[in-house]
Order: structure tokens, then C-alpha cells, then sequence
């Protein structure tokens, strides 16, 4: 159905008919409940909390088992947040952290993959592309700045984009 018959037939709905379709739709589908949650009440706070831990879990988990350092989880955090249209500003926190909390566990790690490095600059490439666009950058210079020196002080093969990257911010 396109975006214009789609709109003809909502149209032609009465309300109660409509009121009827959003019930249902809120019942029967998660996202459309978490949309509508979130609409509402959206507690940024709480799930700018829940996000960061779910993250530093995977490099720093509450039990003894091994760190999974999966790049996908802080990915789908993002990805939702996006959805929800988060506040710009806690978007970007998320997504910080999420290659902080990588150079936390990187730091320590006497081998670091290729992978991990191009993968956690992926990251930092979209992060700063957001708060770029989003005109929050100069909120987020000096954090953008560590990031690039963790990488090169870390010696991470790719550290030369990091810091070519951040030096972009301050021209």
C-alpha cells in the first residue's frame, strides 16, 4: 500500500474506527507500545543508564565470564535510539561510550585485533558525522579529542584516521 492510499483510507476512518486501529496496533505489536511509551514518557535518563551498562557489560561483565566485545550491541542501542528520536544530545553520549568503554578494555589487552580497531573506528565515524550534522559538536570536541589520542597512544593501526577525524573538528 502506498504512503498515498494509506492516507486516503485513514481518511476515511472515523475516529472511533481509528481509535480503534491505534488500540489494536499498540496490543498486538512491541514496537508500536515501546514507540507510544517513550512518546510519553520518555526517561531519557533511565534509558541513557540501562544503554551504557548493557554496553560496558560487553567489555567488562558483572560475572567471570569472558568479555564478548560485540560491537552490534551498542550498534542496536544506537539504532533504536535513532528510531525514538532520542534527544541529539544523549544519541551522542551513547555513542562515545560505546568506543570509550572499547579503549577501556583495549588498554589493558596485550593483542587488539584489526577488526576491533576498524570496527571501533566505524563508530567514531558515525559519531562524529551526528554530532556534526546535528551542529552538538563543539559539546563533544574535547571527548573526541581523547578518543583520538587513546587510539594513536593505544597504537592502534588505524589511529592516523582517528586523529585526521578529530582534526577535522577543529578546523
Amino acid at each position: 500500500m502506498s504512503k498515498r492510499d494509506f492516507k486516503k483510507y485513514m481518511k476515511s476512518l472515523k475516529k472511533k474506527q481509528l481509535e480503534e486501529q491505534l488500540l489494536d496496533l499498540y496490543e498486538r505489536f512491541p514496537e508500536v507500545k515501546t514507540y507510544y511509551d517513550f512518546v510519553f514518557n520518555p526517561k531519557e535518563d533511565k534509558l541513557l543508564e540501562q544503554a551504557k551498562f548493557k554496553i560496558s557489560k560487553e567489555y567488562f561483565p558483572v560475572s567471570k565470564r569472558r568479555p564478548k566485545t560485540r560491537r552490534s550491541v551498542a550498534h542496536k542501542l544506537i539504532k533504536h535510539f535513532l528510531q525514538l528520536e532520542m534527544d541529539p544530545m544523549i544519541l551522542a553520549d551513547v555513542m562515545l561510550y560505546n568506543i570509550e568503554i572499547a579503549q577501556a578494555y583495549s588498554e589493558n589487552q596485550a593483542k587488539i585485533t584489526i577488526a576491533f580497531q576498524k570496527s571501533m573506528y566505524k563508530s567514531f565515524e558515525q559519531a562524529f558525522e551526528f554530532v556534526t550534522e546535528k551542529g552538538i559538536h563543539r559539546s563533544f570536541e574535547e571527548r573526541i579529542k581523547k578518543i583520538a589520542i587513546a587510539a594513536h597512544e593505544q597504537k592502534w593501526e588505524n589511529s592516523y584516521k582517528f586523529v585526521s577525524l578529530s582534526d577535522r573538528l577543529l578546523s
